[in-house]
């Protein structure tokens, strides 16, 4: 990797990606970790500056990756400071700056050594320049499994999802290190969980659940706006119809796309939804309430063959087939095997939306729904130096973490 964050770096004969446009013809310049300047080309460079020449790449945000488990080969729930590094360097590689470690079901045990895991490793990359750079931010963990409807586990361990506590929850919320949290809305207890969770100033989720929509807007008013990936793993009219009978019900799907404050994401891996489904999400939420995730597991990366979904002890056993995970019945999906930009080129194949808006999706909407849009999200005067060069098929070329390069 490159570490020189002693002199401005100046990108130039790069398009530049704002949140709203592209910049043809620009400029940008950053020191010391920060961007200084986006605009048109300066007739004068910094003193001793370092000059980039992006050959004609897009310039990107840092992605931000808000649902990830793992990836080269870990998982976040492996509880070990080398899973946690080895999966933040692999996401690095596919233009992911900053991202939210995220939780399976398992015991207490398990999610407590994935947290303190994290956070050593959030400690020791905020200590020197030299590890800032060893592989995407932490911004903190999204607490996903294990409050999941027994009915709607998908590749997750069915025997680690349990009802919320305060008695367990309490003490995750106490590590600070919490700012995204799912529950599936219909759970005893979920609506103190939202609450709670809304209290430590977390973007307070719906997830793994076959919830009505009357669950859902108790919990929307106990602090709920998100669903964890679309169409996956949530309640659809027929689902209900087993649960509830007649006359069939409203469910997730349709409470969310009727509530413009709600906001969603979706696994644009080409294999969770059809082009269709990624077309008509965008198209209901917009790219301001649309979110892109990895969702990966620890096959990103990896050939083909068998692993684990979870902790590397215990964890459900699923297929990567190359595209994919899948479960080894061959019937239900387990997580994707993909990075965020390969998300950016199948949401821009199934929309053909202007490139602004699909990189939106993957960086400022994430960071402004999680409240980190200040410090990173855009390409703006006074915001983390983290960038993507991508090249005309949208595969990043180089990426800077705080304005230093790493190692692809």
């Amino acid at each position: 990797m490159t570490s020189n964050t002693s002199a401005p770096i100046v990108f130039v004969n790069g398009r530049i990606i704002l949140s709203d446009s592209v910049l043809d013809s620009g400029m940008l310049i950053a020191d010391r970790g920060l961007i200084e300047y986006v605009g048109p080309v300066l007739d004068r460079l910094p003193p001793v500056a370092s000059v980039i020449d992006a050959e004609g790449c897009w310039i990107a945000p840092g992605f931000i990756d808000i649902h990830v488990h793992g990836g080269g080969g870990a998982d976040f729930m492996d509880g070990t400071v080398s899973a946690v590094r080895t999966a933040l360097h692999t996401h690095a590689r596919h233009g992911t700056t900053t991202l939210f470690p995220t939780t399976t079901t398992g015991s207490m045990h398990q999610i407590d050594s994935m947290l303190s895991a994290v956070r050593d490793v959030r400690t020791n990359l905020s200590s020197t320049p030299e590890n800032r750079i060893a592989g995407s931010q932490i911004a903190g963990v999204h607490l996903y499994g294990p409050f999941f409807a027994p009915d709607k586990v998908g590749c997750h361990r069915q025997d680690g999802r349990r009802d919320p506590t305060p008695a367990e929850y309490d003490r995750y919320f106490e590590s600070e290190l919490i700012r995204i949290a799912t529950c599936a809305a219909e759970l005893e207890g979920a609506a103190h969980f939202y609450r709670t969770a809304r209290e430590h100033g977390c973007l307070v989720t719906c997830g793994h659940s076959n919830a009505t929509w009357s669950e859902m807007q108790n919990a929307f008013e106990a602090g709920m706006r998100h669903v964890d990936h679309f169409w996956c793993a949530m309640s659809s009219v027929s689902s209900l119809r087993n649960r509830c009978g007649t006359p069939m019900q409203a469910s997730m799907e349709q409470y969310v796309l009727a509530n413009e404050s709600m906001s969603t994401e979706v696994i644009a891996d080409g294999c969770h939804l059809s082009d269709e489904l990624l077309a008509f999400a965008f198209k209901m939420k917009s790219s301001k309430r649309l979110c892109l995730v990895s969702d990966s597991s620890r096959a990103l990366d990896m050939p083909n063959g068998r692993y684990q979904f979870g902790n590397e002890h215990d964890g459900e056993w699923f297929v990567h087939d190359g595209q994919v995970g899948r479960t080894l019945d061959g019937v239900g999906l387990a997580s994707s095997a993909s990075g965020l930009d390969h998300m950016i080129r199948i949401m821009q194949r199934a929309t053909g939306a202007p490139i602004h808006e699909i990189i939106r999706m993957a960086s400022l909407t994430p960071a402004e729904l999680t409240g980190i849009a200040d410090c990173c999200g855009s390409l703006d005067a006074g915001k983390q130096a983290d960038l993507v060069l991508l090249d005309s098929r949208l595969k990043p070329r180089r990426v800077f973490i705080g304005g230093v390069e790493m190692d692809l």
